[in-house]
């Protein structure tokens, strides 16, 4: 089960997306599912880092990859700010682009491009982000 702690700074989403698809690659997963694996895996993180850790430094998160019965999970805990994703609004995609509430797409693209997303918000040990994604 591989792991890995990255800093909560926008320029090493490059790393995490690597990280994540030589895992889903090694596990059997085709390059289009490899492509969503990151995009969800990226959201997740810019979330964590605007988010989570705004106004923190040398913050960072740790992400570990799991492959069990042909479903890859992703699992990633970060120490910031907590939030409670069922105020998550739906976005309207189909509202002018003027008139579209800016932020939430995050959540959205993660919902949509994975099978499973459960956050678990905790003040004392962490929020952990779980991510499942069945193999095609």
């Amino acid at each position: 089960m591989p792991s890995a702690t990255f800093p909560a700074r926008f320029e090493f989403l490059d790393e995490l997306r690597k990280f994540v698809a030589e895992f889903a690659r090694e596990n059997g997963f085709a390059e289009k599912e490899i492509y969503s694996l990151q995009l969800a895996a990226d959201e997740a993180a810019s979330n964590i880092i605007e988010h989570a850790y705004a106004d923190v430094s040398n913050a960072e998160f740790d992400v570990t990859c799991d492959m069990r019965g042909g479903a890859l999970t992703i699992v990633m805990r970060d120490s910031g700010k907590s939030f409670d994703a069922s105020k998550v609004k739906q976005p309207d995609l189909k509202a002018n682009l003027g008139r579209r509430q800016v932020g939430g797409l995050g959540v959205y693209l993660m919902r949509k491009l994975m099978d499973e997303v459960h956050y678990e918000p905790n003040a004392k040990t962490g929020n952990v982000l779980t991510m499942i994604k069945r193999r095609e």
